[in-house]
């Protein structure tokens, strides 16, 4: 039951039919890891902490550079130099001590993600991070953890999001998608943020539909990016979405 602050707190979403007090009930016992503190977890985290999210777990081993600033919310300009985790744990506690937050100021490798995956139960994993070597593995570990996964990323205006339920046998994966290099593959390692630039309004958009498709899911709403590749263009402000059908010859899943 919810207590008279949180009524009061969450009202807003409350009143919302497709929510309620039940599914505001749902969102309290929920707990939501969150790998990837920058341009996109920055948004995620807030939302997710402002709608009442019971526990996140904030996963990040960088510390706060003033090239982040332009783009990452979450941090000010005294926050340099400082562990981007912890700070986003502070940042948050201070918009809702109502919730419980825990940094881990780490990079979420395969040992550690499954080891905290397999001893505590999590409702939902959000990939924030701009790594496509973590991103196969938050994949690969979602899948056999059957955790439910939203995924996302942007170079200079372009957005991609794209939902897995794990849970479900059937459901297809990021490599059914987007293979994994080979260990003899010699492409050129992913752009990111640092290599191509990014505008920070795109990040802010597309980190706020994660934040958007992880309350959905949570409360048991139909998730728009659920096996659906969407596509933001930030130039145009389109949305475009693909079907994704499982792969048979997926690597991870097939």
């Amino acid at each position: 039951m919810l207590s008279r602050k949180q009524l009061q707190r969450y009202s807003r979403q409350i009143m919302l039919p497709q929510i309620g007090e039940t599914g505001q009930e749902k969102l309290s016992a929920a707990r939501v890891l969150i790998i990837g503190l920058g341009g996109l977890g920055s948004p995620a985290a807030l939302y997710l902490a402002a709608a009442g999210i019971g526990e996140l777990h904030l996963v990040d081993g960088d510390t706060v550079e003033i090239s982040n600033l332009q783009r990452q919310v979450l941090y000010k300009t005294n926050h340099r130099d400082k562990d981007k985790a912890q700070v986003a744990a502070q940042q948050l506690t201070a918009a809702n001590p109502e919730i419980r937050i825990h940094a881990h100021c780490r990079m979420a490798d395969q040992a550690w993600l499954s080891s905290l995956l397999s001893q505590q139960s999590f409702d939902l994993v959000l990939d924030c991070t701009d790594n496509l070597n973590i991103r196969h593995t938050i994949n690969r570990v979602c899948r056999v953890q059957r955790v439910p996964v939203i995924m996302a990323s942007v170079r200079g205006f372009s957005g991609q999001l794209v939902s897995f339920d794990f849970g479900s046998e059937s459901s297809p994966c990021y490599a059914c998608l987007f293979p994994p290099a080979t260990e003899q593959s010699e492409l050129p390692e992913a752009e990111n943020c640092s290599t191509v630039g990014v505008v920070g309004p795109a990040l802010g958009m597309v980190g706020s539909a994660q934040a958007l498709e992880a309350i959905k899911m949570i409360v048991g709403l139909p998730v728009s990016s659920l096996n659906r590749l969407q596509l933001f263009e930030a130039a145009s402000l389109e949305w475009r979405a693909l079907t994704l059908p499982a792969n048979s010859a997926c690597p991870v899943c097939g």
